[in-house]
């Protein structure tokens, strides 16, 4: 009987299985990604994922310079916030939040009783109430320099993956440690390039490979992450980013999305008036090749244009020198049409829907922290294995 059953159910075609499954709800349709890769594929298949359950972006996570709660902002401005998402966290009072992937929450725990010389992260997943303790690495020098990302894809693998990029700008001493939850091990490459450092606010994990924003004018790929359970570090190469962003990523960063399986790049252009966002050309020749997808209008948004001003460059420097923008990109939601941005005049946390062109404040005296877009993840956390 189950024999036949596996036989019915393959011969359904690719029309069929998505007409069942946009029937589910999205909670049940991340369920039955998991459980089956190749329904997964749907998503990126621009014709089916019109008929599929989108996600729900249930808000934005942040933490305040102090370390106090860590609140989810919701999307509803009548909603407001809700404190302490991860209160079920043992010692959450300690808990300092780094990065946010695709459901899961990475924190760093610190408290006046921890060594100085351990740093401890702790991998959260809020909907479904499970956390995970990393084993102990060290804690590097606290340096702003310093970045920790978070790598995670239930649809590739139910296994998650964390980035701790020790950065010292032309030191011997910059390091960088990956830890894999398939082995719960550490691997170390202390031959890092000092020269490579990672902006900590922009990176995205897509089809098991992690692209990260640099400081400069790169981006960071690293692929290959499966190496990692026979003890081998993951390689990892530099693509540039758009040429159009060169002068304008020297003053603000850029955002990372994916949408229909491919990456996205969006930066205000010179001017203010758009937004740009760029796409990866994966099947290019180059294999840092970019081309525009569209410009969103935030002349549309504002009702304005005078987003753009100048500082000079210091006593007898250039008065046209260093860019300001009155908005930033927060993060970019491609498949729900959404844009979220920080108003620098009005200090307001704002959403722009790009099909519908509505402009809404989220969230009022905002101060521009380290925002992560939450998406409810309901795949459990891979079981906890000894490390070797």
């Amino acid at each position: 009987m189950d024999h036949h059953k596996k036989v019915t159910a393959a011969r359904l075609t690719d029309d069929l299985v998505v007409d069942i499954l946009s029937r589910l709800t999205y909670k049940s349709f991340c369920r039955c990604k998991c459980a089956y890769k190749a329904w997964s594929a749907f998503s990126a298949d621009p014709d089916y994922c019109k008929k599929l359950p989108k996600k729900v972006t249930t808000g934005l996570l942040y933490q305040g310079h102090n370390k106090s709660a860590i609140p989810l902002v919701s999307l509803s401005q009548d909603d407001g916030e809700i404190d302490g998402i991860l209160s079920d966290v043992p010692q959450y009072e300690h808990l300092e939040f780094l990065d946010c992937c695709n459901g899961l929450v990475l924190c760093k725990y610190r408290s006046s009783y921890t060594s100085p010389g351990i740093c401890r992260f702790v991998v959260c997943n809020p909907a479904a109430r499970e956390w995970r303790i990393l084993p102990d690495t060290h804690a590097g020098t606290d340096s702003r320099r310093d970045a920790t990302i978070l790598a995670f894809d239930p649809s590739w693998s139910p296994h998650f993956y964390v980035f701790n990029f020790n950065q010292h700008y032309h030191s011997p001493m910059s390091k960088l440690e990956i830890f894999s939850s398939d082995g719960s091990m550490w691997l170390v490459d202390d031959k890092w390039d000092s020269y490579v450092s990672v902006c900590w606010r922009s990176h995205l994990f897509l089809d098991g490979v992690l692209y990260a924003e640099t400081t400069g004018q790169d981006v960071l790929v690293f692929g290959e992450l499966e190496s990692m359970s026979d003890g081998k570090l993951p390689y990892h190469q530099i693509i540039e980013k758009p040429s159009g962003t060169f002068y304008v990523g020297t003053f603000t960063h850029g955002c990372f999305d994916k949408s229909l399986g491919n990456l996205h790049y969006a930066m205000p252009d010179v001017s203010g008036d758009s937004i740009v966002i760029w796409t990866l050309d994966e099947y290019a020749h180059d294999p840092g090749t970019w081309y525009v997808k569209c410009h969103i209008s935030m002349t549309d948004a504002f009702g304005r244009s005078d987003f753009v001003y100048y500082e000079n460059g210091g006593d007898g420097g250039d008065r046209h020198w260093f860019w300001n923008c009155d908005y930033w990109i927060l993060a970019l939601d491609l498949e729900r049409d959404l844009v979220f941005l920080s108003d620098q005049k009005t200090n307001k946390l704002l959403s722009y829907n790009i099909s519908t062109r509505e402009l809404n404040e989220i969230r009022d005296h905002f101060e521009r922290f380290q925002y992560h877009v939450y998406v409810p993840c309901y795949s459990k956390l891979p079981a906890q294995e000894s490390s070797v």
